[in-house]
């Protein structure tokens, strides 16, 4: 892999899809004209996120309150693969899907390049009421794309050392973390950069980084939606588990530019985490 210019987004999408589609082109092309090759939009671009995480609503009540879903075939994805160009472009949606028959929802993530969809990501790890809107995802596989294999995260994924060193280990060679990740819901403070959420949203970031030895983009998602406030602070993270680049708590993009490939066999050269590991005094095996 080459040096490759990678763009993490900070920015606010709501529940109309329409409306989101229509500003994406603008967004897209400002990145293209500052080089980026990977682009990350937040989770929930397209149809926004849920407005409350106690009780967001049931599938078994209906839609009512919950984001429009899109389906990963759907004309909804395939715009924005049409739009990506060159350009490797991550974003969230709802995705509607059947199990058995049923209509189940998923929170997704979507890679896309050059009109097609690379792959996807359902998310696992579901907070608080999340799982009465979504249903878990079961699996961490990385994406195969121009600029890499990519491992794909959803916000609340990423507080689970397993997930990304899963994803390491199956070869990822930069990870990407998509979020719509609000401020503390149960312990709101007046500033979001004192906020507990926000501190611990980048400390996910750069110790997921830092443990892998791996580039890490991470987006956000902006404002208010419902009863959540949103954090921002979008960021490239390096394999050492420093900030490159960052927006803080207002729309923005961050870029940062990097040979991958020479920067991850740097970080391992003496130290190298994975191979280092010693699966048989875990208590999971290291599974």
């Amino acid at each position: 892999m080459a040096e490759i210019t990678m763009g993490a987004v900070a920015a606010h999408f709501g529940r109309d899809v329409a409306r989101t589609l229509a500003k994406l082109p603008g967004m897209v092309e400002q990145a293209r004209a500052r080089g980026v090759d990977l682009l990350v939009l937040p989770d929930a671009t397209v149809g926004g996120y849920l407005l409350d995480l106690v009780h967001p609503g049931s599938l078994a009540a209906g839609a009512e309150g919950l984001p429009p879903a899109v389906e990963i075939d759907g004309p909804e994805v395939q715009a924005v693969a049409d739009l990506a160009g060159d350009m490797t472009i991550c974003f969230g949606v709802t995705e509607r899907a059947l199990d058995g028959g049923e209509e189940v929802r998923y929170n997704s993530a979507v890679c896309v390049q050059g009109g097609r969809v690379l792959g996807s990501h359902r998310k696992v790890h579901l907070p608080l009421g999340e799982s009465e809107a979504y249903r878990a995802g079961t699996t961490f596989a990385p994406v195969d794309s121009p600029v890499g294999r990519l491992g794909l995260m959803i916000d609340f994924d990423k507080t689970f050392p397993e997930s990304s060193r899963t994803l390491a280990l199956d070869g990822a060679e930069l990870l990407v973390c998509l979020s719509a990740w609000p401020a503390s819901v149960t312990d709101r403070s007046d500033r979001l950069r004192t906020d507990r959420q926000a501190h611990l949203f980048d400390l996910y970031d750069c110790a997921r980084a830092a443990e892998n030895q791996l580039w890490l983009v991470s987006s956000n998602q902006t404002g208010v939606l419902g009863g959540l406030r949103f954090l921002g602070q979008a960021k490239v993270v390096d394999p050492a588990g420093e900030i490159v680049a960052k927006t803080w708590a207002k729309g923005g993009l961050a870029v940062a530019t990097a040979d991958v490939t020479a920067d991850v066999a740097r970080a391992r050269r003496t130290l190298d985490h994975l191979r280092q590991r010693v699966p048989a005094a875990y208590a999971d095996g290291g599974r």
